[in-house]
């Protein structure tokens, strides 16, 4: 049985005469993919999504762990250097839901014991959270569990405010489900903590929204996804599809990774498309819509009237 972890907020396409709508997540009634009745088989492949919410905390430490590695080995980045690039990142997973315990509760599976590797001290980690019940929510997370990493949680309207040695001292800040409101302060702190990676977790707004956030968009745009797990809906005129949007970094091989559109059928997700970059919502509404015309009754239909009449004439 899949792990409930796994419910996916769906952007849903409807297609109707070869026209497609994409409604927003939010006003999405709330669906989940059955993963139980899919493959089993996953691992960190990059055209393989996860089937479990082990499976997806596993391939989330895993690739953000070995992509973190370099940069805080890297003694360039111990001081100050002029244009030295700061690392971005930024990871995409699925939770159950947006409460503090959730939320909390994936934060700690992935930063309680990440395995990351570096010479010396530990390495030590900054929580930036949105609101302060989630960061009082964090704090007594973490205070009962062990961690093989140095772990502060802070809100991110007093992040300033707190102890500046937390931000000093830090190697890696983490924006953990940001909303676009505190982008500035996001940027603020980013520029603060340079040239140590910083990573935007769980961003409360979608990837279509990011063109609209005036100057503020080129910030967003610097975080390379290292990891993405999104839930697809299809919906047709007599049938119904699912899938995801998924892209995994292995071996913190930026270039490498590509982003996968799969769709459920026969009971397994099999990638019907594959890009470079995050495809946009039009090149989604496109690779969707040639996989539902051509699964289409109608479309099915018209080709064995094509074929029989074919053999009755004898003409292709």
């Amino acid at each position: 049985m899949a792990s409930k972890f796994l419910r996916i907020h769906h952007q849903t396409i409807k297609i109707s005469d070869s026209r497609f709508h994409f409604l927003k997540p939010k006003t999405l009634p709330e669906s989940r993919i059955s993963f139980s009745s899919l493959s089993p088989k996953c691992s960190l492949s990059s055209t393989n999504p996860p089937t479990t919410k082990e499976e997806a905390i596993l391939q989330v430490k895993t690739s953000l762990s070995s992509t973190l590695e370099k940069p805080l080995n890297n003694p360039r980045l111990a001081g100050k250097l002029k244009k030295v690039q700061q690392p971005r990142f930024r990871v995409e997973i699925p939770v159950i839901d947006d409460s503090p315990a959730s939320l909390t509760q994936l934060a700690l599976e992935v930063f309680g014991e990440m395995p990351i590797k570096r010479k010396g001290s530990k390495i030590k980690v900054v929580i930036i959270w949105p609101t302060q019940s989630l960061t009082q929510a964090a704090a007594l997370s973490f205070e009962s569990q062990s961690s093989n990493l140095v772990i502060e949680n802070v809100q991110m309207a007093s992040v300033f405010e707190e102890d500046p040695k937390i931000l000093n001292s830090s190697d890696v800040a983490v924006f953990l489900s940001p909303e676009s409101s505190q982008l500035s302060i996001m940027k603020t702190v980013a520029d603060r903590i340079y040239p140590k990676p910083v990573i935007i977790f769980n961003p409360k707004w979608g990837f279509e929204e990011e063109g609209d956030f005036g100057g503020l968009s080129s910030f967003v745009g610097t975080f390379e996804v290292v990891y993405s797990f999104m839930g697809l809906e299809v919906k047709g005129i007599l049938s119904k599809r699912k899938g995801v949007i998924f892209k995994c970094v292995r071996d913190g091989i930026l270039s490498g990774a590509k982003w996968n559109v799969l769709v459920e059928e026969e009971g397994e997700l099999k990638v019907v498309s594959t890009f470079k970059v995050r495809p946009s919502i039009v090149e989604v509404e496109n690779v969707l819509y040639n996989l539902m015309a051509i699964n289409s009754p109608i479309t099915k239909s018209a080709k064995f009237l094509k074929d029989l009449m074919s053999n009755v004439t004898g003409k292709k």
